[in-house]
């Protein structure tokens, strides 16, 4: 028997002891409540990442619902290599081939390469003008192709904002005739009818089906009223569960089908192509099948879901990839910007030193494009940074050439002043005194600037025709034959008549006859032409020769060039003797050429059949230079 004291000490232990095991149960219960509240949070926070993925898809498959006319399968082509004349003809065949929505993406396709394939004509035709001493405020041009393909995107223009103001049109009655489903749908659940319901609620979901698109701002919401009331409908549908049973398990069938098809897209490489697919199976889902049992609502769309979400998640993963691509696009072109903003054109005081500027501008400009492309949304900041830079160069250029024009005002009123000169003597016979005026007045135009360059051509134009006028006349005069010069034609005529080549089997009777054939007298410009019959038989007797190649081309050529001399040629001989010059130093590189590559086969022997062919090669063309120079050092001899 315990002693009262000792007790109360076992009541105050035990008391103790029962107060520590509740405060313990009590922290248990707490630490669960808490940890259920972490778990809870949790999966509230992944159904709101879910949710979020789900909605942004079937955002985009209202968008594209409503651009289902838009769909087609037209060939795609390489626009980017078509001519301009092949280009216009693509969207001549796309207008009148196939419906305007379908053709958007071909049409823009096609632009776009057109302007980028005329912007570059259009930069080299410029290029011309203005090196012909064009200035570019002046500058115009235009060509059938591009007159023909402007009428050609007009029309398309035309029609496609046709399509689509119809198009807004068509989605508002498509919009009243599914309301009006849904109104005969819940009014078929509220009279419940069990002999004609079902009949009543396929015939519903045919005409749903067969309606077209909606306005996308009211497409989901249309959907989850009408999806809604069809779960209604089969929820009330009791007096025929066979019937509803064995829908339910088709359509719990198909979806499931499509969850599998969603969950194998989040494998493919391809994210553009695995979410394009995915639209489709959330379409598919609302548009084309049906309800599943009640108890089985929440679980399938809960999978479907996390499916689109993983494809979800792996896109946005994608576009922050692009983003980071898209800054460095940016830091390129922005970069160019600064490029041309530091540009220093201060000091141009000539037209030479605007056409360098706007080729270096040019340069910068096709810097800029060749950086990459990006989409509006990133491209509009940058693109008015480089419309700025370029505005302030574009606004100088132009403010020298507005000045330029005045002077070139002044050019034409001097031009136009010789042309009145030329054409006063055009038709004089003081041919020494017309003569020099007319090589005065050719000169002094060449020295006289540009004038404004829609005179330019006219005026080049009535100054020419009246030199070659004047010249022509005075060529024609020159070049009539006189009674001594006739007496040469005569002798030259009779002296090939009777000339017979085996008669002349020498080199030294062949040097007798052309000593003869110059002694009879120089030839008119006119009656050249007998020259040549002469030398082309002195080439042949030449040839029958037995001597060698090289004194044969030598007398020949001396033929030739004593023929020039003996006519005054001057322009001949000189354009010989730069003839000559060239073909002195092309063998000369060659040779050195030929000698380099040599001495590349160190491991060759001389009779390796390469090394044979290069020998023989180098052989022929010093042979060759020999000739040439021998050709030129008799050129030097002349006095002319």
């Amino acid at each position: 028997m315990l002693d009262p004291k000792e007790e109360k000490v076992e009541g105050e232990v035990n008391e103790t002891s029962n107060e520590s095991t509740s405060e313990s149960k009590e922290q248990e219960v707490s630490d669960t409540k808490s940890e259920a509240n972490e778990v809870e949070k949790t999966v509230v926070e992944s159904n709101e990442e879910i949710v979020k993925a789900v909605e942004e898809v079937e955002d985009k498959v209202a968008e594209e619902a409503e651009k289902d006319d838009e769909k087609t399968s037209i060939p795609t082509k390489d626009y980017d290599k078509l001519e301009l004349e092949e280009l216009a003809d693509e969207l001549e065949k796309l207008i009148k081939g196939y419906p305007v929505q379908q053709i958007k993406a071909h049409a823009e396709s096609i632009k776009s390469a057109f302007n980028l394939k005329f912007g570059k004509l259009l930069a080299e035709k410029k290029e011309a003008f203005l090196a012909e001493g064009g200035n570019s405020i002046d500058f115009q041009f235009s060509s059938p192709v591009k007159t023909r393909y402007n009428k050609l995107l007009s029309d398309y223009k035309k029609q496609r904002d046709s399509y689509y103001s119809n198009l807004e049109k068509q989605l508002k009655e498509n919009l009243e005739k599914r309301i009006q489903v849904i109104e005969d749908l819940k009014r078929l659940i509220s009279e419940a009818d069990t002999k004609t319901m079902y009949k009543s609620f396929r015939e519903l979901q045919n005409i749903w089906r067969s309606i077209g698109a909606v306005p996308k701002n009211k497409y989901n919401d249309t959907w989850r009223t009408y999806h809604h009331h069809v779960e209604r409908f089969y929820d009330l549908l009791h007096l025929s569960n066979d019937l509803r049973d064995l829908d339910f398990k088709n359509n719990l069938e198909e979806k499931l089908k499509l969850i599998k098809r969603a969950e194998e897209l989040s494998e493919e490489p391809d994210i553009n192509i695995a979410f394009k697919e995915l639209q489709k199976l959330h379409k598919l889902w609302k548009e084309d099948i049906g309800p599943v049992a009640k108890d089985m609502r929440d679980e399938v769309w809960q999978k479907f879901s996390e499916a689109t979400k993983k494809i979800h998640d792996r896109r946005h993963e994608y576009f922050r990839e692009m983003k980071s691509q898209y800054n460095v696009i940016i830091d390129k072109k922005l970069a160019v910007v600064d490029e041309i903003n530091n540009y220093d054109f201060s000091k141009n005081s000539t037209h030479s030193d605007w056409q360098n500027s706007i080729k270096a501008i040019e340069a910068m400009r096709q810097k800029y494009f060749d950086a990459g492309k990006l989409p509006y949304s990133k491209s509009e900041v940058v693109w008015q940074k480089f419309k700025a830079a370029t505005k302030q160069f574009n606004q100088a250029k132009n403010a020298f050439y507005k000045r330029e024009k005045n002077v070139q005002q002044d050019n034409l009123k001097k031009k136009l002043e010789l042309i009145e000169l030329a054409e006063s003597l055009k038709d004089s016979e003081d041919w020494d005194t017309a003569t020099n005026t007319f090589k005065k007045i050719q000169s002094d135009w060449k020295k006289i600037g540009h004038v404004p360059r829609k005179f330019s051509d006219d005026i080049w134009k009535k100054f020419k025709a009246a030199c070659n006028h004047y010249f022509d006349r005075y060529h024609s005069q020159k070049n009539a034959l006189s009674a001594d010069q006739q007496a040469v034609v005569d002798a030259k005529v009779a002296f090939l008549d009777d000339l017979k080549e085996e008669n002349y089997t020498t080199k030294e009777a062949i040097g007798e006859l052309m000593n003869e054939w110059s002694g009879l007298g120089r030839l008119p410009k006119s009656a050249r032409n007998i020259d040549a019959k002469f030398n082309k038989a002195v080439d042949k007797m030449l040839n029958g020769l037995s001597i060698g190649k090289e004194e044969i081309a030598m007398l020949k050529f001396r033929n030739i060039i004593d023929g020039y001399l003996a006519n005054n040629d001057i322009r001949k001989l000189d354009s010989e003797q730069l003839f000559i010059r060239k073909k002195i130093d092309e063998s000369v590189r060659e040779i050195q050429q030929l000698e380099n590559n040599l001495s590349f086969i160190s491991n060759a022997t001389d009779d390796n059949p390469l090394v044979k062919n290069v020998r023989n090669s180098i052989n022929e063309f010093k042979q060759g230079l020999d000739v040439w120079k021998k050709k030129l050092s008799y050129l030097r001899t002349l006095d002319y």
